[in-house]
């Protein structure tokens, strides 16, 4: 390590003010700051010390993330895997049965397998996202001469995350530089975005191309679209073909866990959960916007169950199954709780995550034919943020004037 920092303090010079290659200065800042801590360090006592800064605070986002991509992984390559397996049942002729059978072997759904057939459709995805967005994210610091921070870092992730596993990659490539650029970079970049990025550019591709995006058939095996696809559990209770238990049986338990067809890494709820834990201990993630969530849609739910309805048989739906299904888990977890785009008062997050919550109950039952809705609910609720924040924030000078003023 000793050689590699001397090798980087060789170089320095010729990047700084004045030096020959100064305007690339941001790129050659990013990658020293990422291999090492940078040297500058607080001198005086008005200085305020914290171990966490804006790169631990992803690194920390992205390990909370690591759950879900394993479990994206491994259920991709399952849903994958038991689509090709169960084409041996069709009626196939000979040459079909072997070549069918043979496909079958390969495609085993064994746990090696499973990860190694998954990966074959998340890693493009991340890898595209990366290039595309990661450039764009370089070109605009230069362009600005500010640093490479490493706000791209938890984009770059949760975008392959919200994605259906065969989208093509020319689609994630337009997504992500439409979420980079008209969701952070107009607004200033890292820290100045009034939209989540990473949601803006599924909300671009759901809206400009519905067929690859949308969950109501989402693609279980490229090989064999026609075989191979099905629609969402959402998409069947919206459609009233599928009859949901209750909470503890298996189909449950498998929503639960994520062995259902969906977005790559948000159908499962457990691994979500491990993710929160992680979040709410380390406190980079709020517990008031993931509780107001979870209010906000059990309320809401039980209310229109009530109330009850002969043709729409998303009424009846139980709340417990709201939250095992599309990306409710993920987006309280991991989008709803962004520091930048969500609300910043205590009780600010609470009524944040209630409306969120709400929202998405509304979007799911009233509109069954759009049966998912959380994207929607947390962009609308991010245009809310700064209002919300600014109630409480007055309401609270208002009492300090009050209280002051009367001594």
């Amino acid at each position: 390590m000793k050689a590699l920092r001397d090798f980087l303090d060789k170089w320095a010079p010729k990047f700084e003010k004045g030096g020959p290659w100064h305007k690339y200065h941001a790129f050659f800042e990013a990658n020293d700051t990422i291999l090492f801590s940078p040297g500058e360090v607080t001198k005086g006592p008005t200085h305020v010390r914290d171990a966490m800064n804006l790169k631990r605070m992803m690194i920390v986002v992205v390990a909370a993330l690591m759950p879900c991509v394993l479990m994206a992984l491994y259920n991709t390559g399952y849903q994958a895997n038991h689509a090709v397996h169960d084409l041996g049942a069709l009626p196939l002729d000979t040459w079909q049965e072997s070549l069918y059978q043979a496909m079958r072997l390969s495609y085993a759904p064994t746990l090696l397998n499973n990860v190694a057939h998954g990966a074959l459709y998340f890693l493009p995805v991340w890898i595209v996202t990366f290039v595309v967005g990661g450039h764009i994210e370089v070109a605009f610091a230069l362009v600005r001469r500010h640093e490479i921070n490493e706000g791209f870092l938890v984009t770059g992730f949760l975008f392959p995350c919200i994605l259906p596993p065969t989208i093509p990659l020319w689609q994630v490539a337009i997504g992500i530089a439409f979420g980079v650029i008209i969701g952070k970079e107009v607004f200033g970049g890292t820290g100045m975005n009034v939209l989540n990025p990473a949601l803006t550019g599924r909300a671009f591709l759901f809206f400009a191309y519905p067929a690859q995006i949308s969950g109501n058939s989402v693609w279980i095996s490229a090989h064999m679209p026609d075989a191979a696809s099905g629609a969402t559990w959402l998409s069947r209770a919206a459609e009233g073909t599928a009859t949901f238990g209750p909470i503890g049986s298996p189909d449950w338990m498998d929503a639960f866990v994520g062995l259902v067809p969906g977005s790559m890494a948000e159908t499962s709820a457990l691994a979500c959960l491990l993710g929160a834990a992680l979040l709410i201990f380390t406190r980079v993630g709020s517990w008031r916007t993931m509780a107001g969530v979870l209010v906000g849609t059990t309320l809401t739910s039980v209310a229109l169950s009530t109330i009850g309805s002969d043709t729409n048989p998303m009424f009846a739906m139980p709340f417990y199954w709201h939250l095992v299904l599309g990306g409710w888990a993920f987006g309280a977890v991991f989008m709803a709780t962004d520091p930048v785009s969500s609300a910043f008062t205590d009780k600010g997050k609470l009524i944040y995550g209630f409306g969120i919550g709400v929202l998405v109950v509304l979007v799911r039952v009233v509109n069954p034919a759009y049966p998912e809705g959380m994207m929607l609910a947390i962009l609308f609720m991010n245009m809310f943020a700064p209002l919300i924040d600014h109630v409480f924030v007055q309401a609270n000078i208002k009492r300090r004037v009050a209280r002051y003023g009367a001594r």
